[in-house]
């Protein structure tokens, strides 16, 4: 797929391609609102156009990701609905019935993300951003809402599934894949190994899917 990427502009990855393939094998997809958080170029946007969403909105703090999206549903004919901002920003919104994340995760010396690095810096111990998203999920998803996380190991996929469980959802990694390392981990390698994020000599990475099922009922007066 050929996408127009403002500069700047995560290049979608094998991180990307994993969450899309596991959102076409969504089955209630057809017919679903969907939002795509940390939307980039928009690829996840399209893939769930593609796959039969009724309803799309495409939500980044990056503009020039924003204009990406915009441009690459635009020349498809695809109507989506843009929010500059993080995840929070939707709150304010109707429940989704699949929401997708392809959110920073990679650890990073430096508390803040500046320009493109905000595509994948994560703080400290690549937790800034996964953290926020796994306590805010499940109040974007409707009462039978699922969700798409896709990240590292690196991240620990298992204080996420933690982390969602306690927020009265059923979350699982659905599929996992093994990579060579990119361009950011590879100039960073020496400082991940040395905060024992990698083992010496470790040249690969693992990235995993994790589906969210909101299945339980909602509270009284809680917005739907």
């Amino acid at each position: 797929m050929r996408l127009i990427r403002a500069p700047g502009v995560y290049r979608p990855q094998t991180d990307s391609l994993l969450l899309c393939r596991a959102l076409r094998e969504l089955p209630q997809l057809p017919g679903a609102r969907v939002l795509d958080t940390c939307a980039g170029t928009g690829v996840a946007t399209l893939a769930a156009a593609a796959a039969g969403a009724s309803s799309l909105t495409a939500i980044d703090l990056s503009w020039p990701a924003l204009l990406s999206t915009w441009l690459n549903c635009r020349v498809r004919g695809i109507a989506v609905d843009l929010l500059h901002g993080d995840f929070t920003a939707a709150l304010r919104l109707p429940r989704f019935d699949v929401v997708v994340a392809n959110p920073p995760y990679v650890p990073a010396p430096g508390a803040h993300a500046r320009g493109a690095a905000l595509a994948w810096d994560a703080g400290p111990d690549g937790r800034g951003v996964l953290d926020r998203l796994c306590a805010t999920l499940p109040a974007l998803l409707t009462e039978r809402g699922r969700a798409l996380i896709v990240h590292s190991a690196i991240s620990d996929p298992d204080r996420s599934l933690c982390q969602l469980r306690e927020h009265g959802v059923d979350a699982q990694v659905v599929t996992a894949g093994t990579v060579p390392f990119g361009p950011v981990l590879r100039g960073r390698r020496d400082w991940l190994t040395e905060h024992g994020y990698l083992r010496p000599g470790q040249r690969e990475e693992e990235l995993v899917v994790i589906r969210v099922d909101r299945t339980a009922s909602p509270v009284v007066g809680e917005r739907r």
